[in-house]
């Protein structure tokens, strides 16, 4: 199911303008960058995110680009869609431009066009958590001994939990037991107070206002931070750009780039004021809820040597569990953007 965004009245920037000197705007500065988008020919950047936390930092601006008096040098067509494989073949077909999706799928892309998609950034960090009703689990330590219920069967979430568990020293005293959906993951924890789950935002946030006997004490991109050595990071979600759209509209990716940061700096900064954005995207049910998961959904706007370093530490990881998790083999230099 795909969600066709149309043009909604503006919303103003809670943060201001914030063409921030860190993160993404760190490459130019505010005057020197809208100089160069005003003189480019206006184009339409069609832009494709998952619904979730990749979604959560973009709205304000979708807000913004909605907008009959958005100040931007180009329009935008934002369309978020339920799953990766329903933006994947729009991006090889050249459809989508611009999409935000999970950080393994950036990889695939880049193997499956040969190069032909860039990262332009590192969008979110972990959104993985640690739920149970057992106040004794404290510490990651903690789950030795224990059933462990998680989704992502051959997918991310089994790679990380794996290295994780490696890591501390406990693969061998955990048993996990994978479930089709993060409700099924609840039921299960509701069902055995001794066990643990692993959940992301926003399922988390909302699993513990519904369920008032569980807890989410371990946040396990703090776990990943206490075991990584090599500047690799716990990644959720990586912007990639068609490496075609990036050659010929430079100042458009810049711009994007630009106010995605500015979006996910505005966002972080006021959840509550964006609360109702983000349910008015169709990205969370409840604002409450949305307000409470946005602080743990990690948004970020990593570029440059943050990005190589984080995304391809990890990429590494993924690709010692199932180098076809990746798209076969890890990126090349070239898959980093660097024109910011």
């Amino acid at each position: 199911m795909t969600t066709k965004l149309t043009r909604r009245g503006f919303v103003a920037l809670a943060a201001g303008e914030l063409l921030a000197l860190a993160g993404c705007g760190q490459a130019q500065s505010a005057g020197s960058q809208a100089a160069t988008t005003q003189a480019a020919d206006p184009v339409e950047v069609r832009v494709a995110s998952l619904k979730g936390p990749t979604s959560i930092g973009l709205v304000s601006f979708m807000d913004k680009a909605a907008s009959e008096d958005s100040g931007l040098a180009n329009t935008y067509d934002f369309t978020i869609s339920a799953a990766a494989d329903e933006i994947v073949p729009k991006v090889i077909s050249g459809d989508v431009d611009v999409a935000l999706v999970p950080a393994n799928v950036a990889s695939v892309l880049y193997n499956k066009t040969e190069g032909g998609v860039l990262a332009l950034d590192v969008n979110t960090l972990g959104v993985l958590n640690v739920v149970t009703g057992d106040a004794s689990i404290q510490a990651f330590e903690d789950l030795a001994g224990r059933t462990v219920y998680l989704t992502g069967k051959g997918a991310s979430p089994e790679y990380v939990m794996g290295y994780l568990l490696d890591a501390a020293g406990i693969a061998d005293q955990v048993t996990l037991e994978f479930k089709s959906e993060a409700t099924e993951v609840v039921s299960a924890l509701v069902a055995d107070p001794s066990a643990a789950g692993i959940l992301p935002e926003p399922f988390k946030t909302a699993a513990l206002a519904k369920n008032s006997q569980l807890a989410s004490p371990i946040d396990l991109t703090d776990v990943w931070d206490a075991h990584a050595k090599d500047g690799s990071r716990l990644l959720t979600g990586v912007t990639v750009v068609r490496a075609e759209f990036a050659e010929q509209h430079p100042q458009a990716v810049s711009e994007f780039v630009e106010q995605q940061n500015a979006s996910v700096e505005a966002v972080k900064a006021a959840p509550d004021d964006w609360a109702q954005s983000v349910v008015d995207h169709g990205i969370v049910d409840a604002a409450p809820i949305a307000a409470k998961a946005i602080p743990g959904c990690n948004l970020a706007c990593l570029t440059g040597a943050e990005l190589a370093s984080a995304l391809s530490g990890y990429l590494d990881i993924l690709s010692q569990f199932d180098a076809s998790s990746i798209g076969g083999t890890l990126p090349g230099d070239d898959f980093y953007y660097d024109k910011l």
